[in-house]
């Protein structure tokens, strides 16, 4: 039924066969792919769904959105928008509840690979870093007009970068000397000459980029606003599967999740029945899920994923 029935070559889904699994999928369910990227996950949902399923995709890249249209099947719709925004564009869909959601919080491959996104400092490009190109500032943008207070928190905060104030300083001061900083080349120099002393196997200007692109794509806002949505839209019954790559993401997920299920803290000797105290809207499946030597082996960029799962109560 599926035309096209191949992921793009340059990209591995990441925990794809544990990924599919943990939604649980039904035949005729209606399901959310959050991160289309180039479709390893939307694939493999569609794989399991039958006649009377559906799958709704979406993603903020151009290029993904692109991909996407090369998937001929009635069951598929791919929706340019960041997933936050996934409730409003359902219900304008006529769709209230769905049986499951996937959010792949990661960069693709491809995104890395295309010197011109700026997302990678192993190939020298514009300093870009946007996920959606057509709208907000680039990375050189930003670079050309912060602060070094604001930098420098950024680079802390979302890069966990210890040496945040040094780099900071050397982009400010390059840009004091008259250096625009364009390319993600001249970034990672700057970045390699501020940090005193690397982590074994890790390049210098790793973390710095990994900041910057979180924060020019609003990233963990993204994320934070969407699973209520998820939450909310899940059917009883329904999955929620999040990958994450980063602690930063990961403790969110892991903190949405634990808030979703726990009752109200009273003392344990509270005159009340169990039945009469809140029930959570969530409850996790199983512990978190890391992918195995041997995909580590074939991926190594899928060593740091953590996949977290949870199902929807009946709980209104």
């Amino acid at each position: 039924m599926t035309a096209g029935l191949n992921a793009h070559p340059q990209h591995l889904p990441v925990l794809l066969h544990e990924a599919v699994e943990a939604l649980n999928i039904a035949a005729d369910g209606i399901y959310v792919d959050g991160t289309f990227g180039r479709g390893g996950h939307s694939l493999a949902i569609l794989q399991k769904l039958g006649k009377g399923g559906r799958l709704i995709a979406f993603d903020r890249d151009a290029q993904a959105i692109e991909a996407a249209q090369n998937i001929n099947d009635p069951r598929f719709t791919a929706v340019r928008s960041p997933f936050s925004q996934m409730e409003k564009i359902l219900r304008d869909l006529g769709i209230s509840k769905v049986a499951g959601v996937l959010l792949d919080i990661g960069v693709s491959s491809p995104q890395i690979n295309e010197a011109e996104r700026g997302f990678s400092f192993k190939n020298d490009g514009p300093l870009d870093m946007r996920m959606d190109q057509s709208r907000g500032q680039t990375a050189a943008e930003f670079l050309a007009t912060t602060s070094e207070q604001q930098l420098q928190e950024v680079i802390k905060n979302y890069g966990e970068e210890r040496f945040a104030k040094q780099i900071a300083r050397a982009l400010v001061a390059a840009r004091t000397d008259g250096q625009h900083i364009h390319t993600t080349r001249q970034l990672a120099t700057i970045v390699a000459g501020a940090v005193t002393k690397v982590e074994p196997g890790q390049d210098p200007a790793t973390r710095t980029f990994q900041a910057l692109r979180i924060f020019i794509n609003q990233e963990l806002e993204e994320l934070s606003l969407a699973l209520p949505h998820c939450a909310e839209i899940l059917a009883p019954g329904g999955r929620l599967a999040v990958i994450s790559f980063h602690s930063l993401e990961d403790r969110i997920v892991k903190r949405f999740i634990r808030s979703q299920q726990d009752r109200d803290d009273l003392p344990s000797n509270f005159p009340v029945r169990a039945a009469d105290l809140p029930q959570p809207r969530l409850i996790a499946v199983g512990k978190a899920i890391k992918p195995g030597k041997q995909e580590v082996a074939f991926n190594p960029r899928s060593r740091s994923a953590v996949l977290r799962v949870a199902e929807r109560t009946s709980t209104p």
